[in-house]
Parts: structure tokens; C-alpha cells; sequence
């Protein structure tokens, strides 16, 4: 029978032994070195953590011509390596036609502090430049960046905004429209006063149209519903009809091609993808490969260039486009001329 002092020092040992077999079984840490800690979950072992951007889109409204900038756009950026759901995360916004709106989408951008701003439209590029002066804009399909007041140059923006514009070749469209029919002298342009975009366009065709021997009709829609009644407002009075790049007209592009249609008027949109849904021909600018171009524009940003410095760029080449089913159903006979050197052919 062990007596008190002897039970202390048997327990007093049992302790020293417990202590010592719980310390052989942790891994040593070398001598000088630190003990490891756990690695977090979202880190994996052996690979180097990748950047991630955020970049919003705010586009005025939604439209085939503008729908495809931003495709473009996307997959611009893609190619040179920003690759959404990798290290890119898009939020896109459409602002419905509404400059408020557009602002208010800018201002939340700010408030999440994203990357960079992608605005399509020239409300929408105005209103981001109102939201942030800090954070790089980079614009596409937008006429007159100066006039709208967003950069102070097109060779030198001088602000935190750059990209591409979609000015088009006014004058070479109105010469289009004479050489598929010679007897025009009445051209209708349809369009929303309070675009900057398209008012920069209508000075332009009056300017030219004087000698081309053509009168200039103006009929305008403030609202895509007013579409409609603007074409409509100049059945008979014209002989044909022109669109400029107008984002309230061209989202309600079917109403002017049903007047046209209904009264045997030629139709020539500003930009090729309005031909592929329903005008009769263009030489004008796919608004996809503009996108692209400002996508290339953006990985540059995101990699460092200064936005201030960075020249607005405008389409490397136009495009020669018809519609084949548009001009049969308008009564229009195309020329063969046309017809030989045209880049797209839809029918």
C-alpha cells in the first residue's frame, strides 16, 4: 500500500510522462524558423493569388446596334486576357432611355468602387463623367465626345475618360442614298433633339446637303413611342429616309421600317447592324468591332495607361452593307454597283 508522500510522487511522475508524449507527437519546427500557421482556404498552396477587377457597363438602352458594343467590348478584353467569372466580374446596367437613371447607375459604380466604367452611349458617358473624375471611363458609340463634354480632345481627353467614337461618314450616306436612286431631292432624318449625338449628325447633313442637291426633313421623337408618328409625319413629303446613330430611333427601328415598307420609301440607317434588321443599305460602322476596340483600349487602362493621355479612336474602316429583303420590300432596286462591292449582303 503506497503511503502519502509516495501517492505524490507517483502522480507528480504520470504527469511528467503524459507531458512528455503529447510533445512527441507535434512536428518539430526547425531551430530559427517559425511555427507554421494555417493557410487561408481561399489561397491554395503553390499558386500566386490573381488579381481581380470589377468593371461596370451602364448602356442607355437596350438596341442591336448598342447590345453588340458591348459584346464586343467584352470580348476585346477576353483576348488580351480579362476574362469574366476569372479575373473579371461585369455588372451591367441598362438605364432604359433615361439620363437620371443613368446617373444614379453611375453613382452606385462609385459607391462599390469598381475598376472601371464602361459607359455605351453618349447619356451614358455624360453621366459618368458626372458620377467620378477618378475612376477611368472608357466610352464607345459615342458621336462628338468634345461637344458632349467629356474629354477636352479627341487626340488628348485630358481627363479620366477615353475610348472610341462612332462618328459616321455623314456625307459618303447621303451620296449612298443618291446613287441608288438618282431622283432624291428630299431626305427625311429622324431623330431625338435631345441627343447630343444625334444633333452633331443633323448639322452634318444640312451642311453637305445643299451640294448633293438635297433637302433636309426634319422630323423628331423625344421618346421611342414618338417614333413611329415621326416617320409617319413625313410619308409623302420625302423620298427617302435617314437615320443617324440615334439611340431613341434606332430602339424603335421596326416602326420606321413598317412606315417604309407600307410607303415604298428608301430607307439607309447609319450603321450596319440597323441594315441587317431592316434597313436598306449603309456605309457605315459595326458597332461590334468598335466595342472590341475599347475593349483592347481597357486592358490597356487596367494595366496602367492614363486615360487622360490615351487618343479617342474612331472605326479603322466602314462598311459596306444591303439588305436585300428590306430593298424588295420598299420597291427600291439596288444598283449592281452597289451591289458588287458591298462587305455584307443580307437577304
Amino acid at each position: 500500500m503506497l503511503t502519502g508522500k509516495k501517492m505524490v510522487w507517483t502522480a507528480m511522475l504520470l504527469v511528467v510522462i503524459m507531458v512528455l508524449i503529447a510533445g512527441c507527437t507535434q512536428p518539430a519546427t526547425p531551430a530559427g524558423e517559425p511555427a507554421e500557421t494555417e493557410t487561408p482556404s481561399s489561397v491554395e498552396e503553390g499558386t500566386e493569388a490573381q488579381e481581380r477587377y470589377k468593371i461596370g457597363i451602364v448602356q442607355i438602352v437596350e438596341h442591336p446596334a448598342l447590345d453588340s458594343a458591348r459584346e464586343g467590348f467584352i470580348e476585346g478584353l477576353k483576348d488580351e486576357g480579362f476574362v469574366e467569372g476569372d479575373n473579371v466580374v461585369f455588372d451591367f446596367k441598362n438605364a432604359q432611355g433615361e439620363m437620371a437613371t443613368a446617373v444614379t447607375i453611375c453613382e452606385g459604380f462609385v459607391a462599390d468602387k469598381v475598376d472601371l466604367i464602361l459607359a455605351i452611349a453618349t447619356p451614358c458617358a455624360q453621366a459618368a463623367a458626372t458620377a467620378t473624375d477618378e475612376i477611368p471611363i472608357l466610352i464607345t458609340a459615342v458621336t462628338d465626345p468634345v461637344e458632349a463634354g467629356v474629354v477636352k480632345s479627341l487626340e488628348e481627353p485630358g481627363t479620366n475618360v477615353t475610348g472610341t467614337t462612332d462618328m459616321n461618314p455623314v456625307k459618303e450616306q447621303l451620296e449612298l442614298i443618291k446613287e441608288i436612286n438618282p431622283a432624291v431631292q428630299k431626305v427625311g432624318v429622324i431623330y431625338n433633339s435631345s441627343e447630343v449625338n444625334s444633333v452633331v449628325q443633323v448639322n452634318m447633313a444640312k451642311n453637305v446637303a445643299p451640294g448633293l442637291g438635297i433637302n433636309i426633313v426634319e422630323a423628331v421623337a423625344t421618346n421611342s413611342g414618338e417614333v413611329g408618328t415621326a416617320a409617319e409625319s413625313l410619308v409623302g413629303k420625302v423620298d427617302a429616309i435617314y437615320l443617324p446613330t440615334d439611340n431613341t430611333v434606332i430602339s424603335a427601328l421596326r416602326s420606321v421600317v413598317r412606315v417604309a415598307e407600307d410607303h415604298d420609301i428608301l430607307l439607309v440607317p447609319g450603321e450596319v447592324e440597323s441594315v441587317a434588321n431592316g434597313g436598306v443599305a449603309t456605309l457605315g460602322i459595326t458597332y461590334k468591332g468598335l466595342g472590341y476596340q475599347t475593349g483592347l483600349m481597357a486592358a490597356e487602362v487596367l494595366r496602367g495607361a492614363d486615360p487622360a493621355t490615351m487618343p479617342i479612336l474612331g472605326s479603322k474602316e466602314f462598311t459596306y452593307a444591303v439588305n436585300l429583303t428590306a430593298a424588295k420590300n420598299m420597291g427600291v432596286e439596288l444598283p449592281q454597283s452597289l451591289l458588287d462591292r458591298a462587305d455584307e449582303i443580307y437577304e
